[in-house]
């Protein structure tokens, strides 16, 4: 399904622009985020704050998706996370991170049900120890 494709992709759009209004439209009422260390939070209001906040913190997050494999509703990316650490001090040169990830996307009637990171996070732990 190509659509499963498509709204994977609008939703790394969205995340690209930092744009919450978008991702809280583009998600299930009952979606699922869980990070790279299996943490959930449940529920599109709950995420809408979520999404908020790590924006406030990283608001130059972007992905960029190298590959993509889908079966049905279930569609794996890969690719390149990064952004900049805006830590107590603000933003500084020095607070830019990358890493590989790999996500996991589950989609409903056009809308992500459940968006699922693996990543190594060190590399932003690292300025978030620093700051």
């Amino acid at each position: 399904m190509r659509d499963s494709i498509r709204a994977a992709m609008e939703f790394v759009r969205a995340i690209c622009g930092q744009n919450v209004s978008a991702l809280t439209e583009l998600m299930t009422l009952d979606h699922k985020f869980t990070d790279s260390l299996g943490n959930t939070v449940a529920g599109r209001d709950a995420m809408r704050f979520g999404w908020a906040g790590y924006f406030a913190m990283v608001p130059d997050y972007s992905i960029r998706i190298d590959e993509t494999y889908f079966d049905g509703p279930v569609v794996v990316l890969l690719g390149t996370a990064q952004g900049s650490y805006k830590g107590k001090d603000g933003l500084s040169p020095g607070n830019v991170w990358q890493t590989p990830i790999a996500i996991r996307a589950c989609i409903e009637d056009g809308l992500v049900a459940e968006w699922r990171v693996y990543a190594d996070n060190e590399p932003i732990r690292a300025l978030m120890r620093k700051s």
